[in-house]
């Protein structure tokens, strides 16, 4: 195991755990940046054919392969990270979660620590994650936009973050069976039990979505629209109402309103039906774009791939009602 830097001692009472699958020098990457930075390092692999797991074990971490016929999930390699980190280290008191296409700030470890000593009450940190090529093409763009989240408290993070072990330990873990949405559906539980959850405005992570064409940014959204459906069926008739709102809004865009545009074509032709999309859809893209922020690149075309992306959302939503009807073993969704 890598010795923690004196200069970074933050690290010395936590652990970094990193999921990946067929990362390649995006996880060699994410590995370098955490070295020396943590008190022990843990990989978890889900069924990588690149040699991850081998170039993680000679780069000083702890390689764990997940059982094969036990359907991956991130929760599911999230959970084993941080088990075996305190199977290795019992005295543990924090763990820090990262993609492994992802890349740790220098200045992260000490950061996120002054940020939970500052507020007992809080059971997570995360700061900004940028993408690393925003420039290559108007996916990884969007991927950087979405990044950027209000500083304070906040109801949910994403995959990386740093965590109190005892609040982790106190809410049971991820959940294994979530096959996307783990990490809102997490901090519901969280808050719950009465922890809080902390944005800094502090860099945390470089990301790398590497995200170049149309499909895989269709994939990612299909992703998002099966986390908002599986997050409002477990926890929407809640008081937080958990994705309700955003799983109406996709199947509003994405579903009725186009079997409404259906049955006017059938009713009244369909060229006015035409020009009621073309009205609808086009007020919705011109009130989205209206609502970026001043200065975003490219805000038009960001603003269209939201209108699109309901599209997909709703493919999601089936997706996961098809699931539950049929039974059948849900999948990851992947996109790269």
């Amino acid at each position: 195991m890598h010795a923690v830097d004196p200069h970074l001692a933050a690290g010395a009472d936590t652990a970094l755990v990193a999921i990946g699958r067929n990362e390649g020098e995006r996880l060699r990457r994410c590995l370098a940046s955490a070295a020396g930075r943590y008190r022990c390092i843990v990989y978890v692999d889900s069924g990588s054919t690149d040699g991850s797991l081998e170039a993680a074990r000679a780069a000083g971490a702890h390689g764990l392969a997940l059982d094969l016929s036990i359907p991956f999930t991130a929760a599911r390699a999230r959970n084993a990270g941080w088990r075996a980190a305190l199977a290795l280290q019992p005295d543990l008191a924090f763990v820090q979660f990262v993609d492994g296409d992802c890349e740790i700030d220098p200045g992260w470890p000490a950061t996120a620590r002054a940020a939970l000593d500052a507020h007992p009450q809080a059971a997570a940190v995360a700061g900004l994650r940028r993408e690393r090529h925003p420039e290559r093409s108007l996916y990884n763009l969007v991927c950087d936009t979405e990044w950027k989240r209000p500083e304070g408290e906040t109801a949910a993070i994403g995959g990386d973050v740093l965590m109190r072990l005892s609040a982790l330990q106190a809410a049971g873990g991820y959940d294994d069976r979530m096959i996307a949405g783990e990490e809102p559906e997490l901090c519901l539980r969280l808050r719950r039990l009465g922890w809080r959850i902390r944005q800094v405005h502090a860099p945390m992570t470089l990301h790398d979505a590497a995200m170049t064409r149309f499909s895989q940014w269709w994939m990612r959204s299909v992703r998002a629209g099966y986390a908002f459906a599986l997050g409002a069926a477990m926890h929407g008739a809640g008081p937080e109402r958990h994705w309700v709102a955003e799983q109406r809004r996709g199947l509003l865009w994405g579903l009725w309103i186009p079997l409404l545009l259906l049955l006017a074509a059938l009713a009244v032709g369909a060229l006015p039906a035409l020009l009621a999309a073309l009205g609808l859809y086009g007020l919705q893209w011109l009130r989205l774009w209206r609502r970026q922020p001043a200065g975003l690149p490219r805000a038009g075309a960001q603003a269209l791939l939201m209108v699109v992306g309901k599209f997909a959302e709703t493919a999601g939503q089936i997706k996961l009602r098809w699931h539950r009807l049929t039974g059948a073993q849900a999948k990851l969704i992947e996109y790269k």
